[in-house]
């Protein structure tokens, strides 16, 4: 689910959709986390759909680090690509704002992190060259990023967290234990694919 505080919007013709925020997020706020509503798909489900349904897995599912076809129920399947994303994923099965989200800011991710199937090309943004998304990015920037989601966590308790009911108990124990600093947080890496492989270079 979607962090309640948004809603979805024509971005661009170019962009097409996207999800932004209608009041401010603070850093550190679970802005999606994964529930019982979302469709989860084994490899062997989506070869045996008809062709028909390939189109809209592909465009709109991300892969797990079991290689799981996941499919939001909400618009948080609309939450495009930037490579200075606000929002990145966990180990945990939800994602965090990495740094504070202004009310009609778009959320958005890094599709780094999402397994894909193929290389994804995003459109050129200021301070960075990085427009190639790879299906092994996870490999190659886990470590940025959790720099990024460690400081994120250091703000967890502070701010209001509306979907942290969907969150399982003992993770949202662990996730408080790192935000006091008694845990070590497990890497984004956690969350990568190995069949999710690609020969491209680092950009």
């Amino acid at each position: 689910m979607i962090h309640p505080s948004t809603s979805l919007k024509l971005v661009s013709d170019a962009v097409g959709f996207g999800v932004v925020a209608t009041q401010p997020i603070p850093q550190g706020t679970i802005t999606w986390a994964q529930d019982n509503l979302d469709r989860v798909f084994e490899p062997e489900e989506v070869q045996a759909l008809p062709t028909l349904f390939h189109r809209p897995l592909d465009h709109f599912a991300f892969r797990d680090n079991l290689g799981r076809y996941v499919l939001c129920w909400d618009h948080g399947r609309y939450v495009n690509h930037s490579s200075l994303a606000n929002c990145i994923t966990t180990a945990y099965g939800f994602e965090i704002a990495v740094r504070d989200i202004a009310a009609g800011e778009e959320l958005t991710d890094d599709y780094g992190f999402l397994n894909l199937d193929r290389p994804f090309e995003a459109f050129p943004e200021k301070g960075t060259k990085r427009t190639t998304i790879l299906p092994d990015d996870l490999v190659r920037y886990h470590g940025k990023w959790d720099r990024k989601l460690k400081r994120a966590f250091g703000r967890f308790l502070s701010v209001d967290q509306p979907l942290a009911e969907l969150v399982p108990a003992d993770v949202l124990e662990k996730a408080r234990g790192i935000a006091r600093g008694e845990v070590e947080m497990d890497s984004v890496l956690a969350c990568y694919y190995p069949g999710a492989r690609n020969a491209g270079v680092e950009q």
